[in-house]
């Protein structure tokens, strides 16, 4: 280990702003087991394939349409 680094030509994480926050939420059992297995198939762990969906539907303003039957 040096006993000095030189940061002058850092620059910022082009990712800080993207930074995740953890939070508490409750999904059906059987939409966690459909992402569980996706995630199997794709090798994308099953929390990163919910946050890739979610991540899509705000990104294209998706709305929904629920029909009650």
């Amino acid at each position: 280990m040096r006993a000095e680094y030189n940061f002058s030509n850092a620059r910022k994480n082009p990712y800080a702003k993207k930074l995740k926050k953890q939070i508490t939420i409750n999904i059906d059992s059987d939409t966690i087991d459909y992402f569980k297995t996706l995630a199997e198939s794709t090798g994308v762990p099953y929390q990163t394939l919910i946050n890739l969906y979610l991540a899509d539907c705000a990104e294209h303003k998706k709305q929904l349409h629920m029909t009650w039957n």
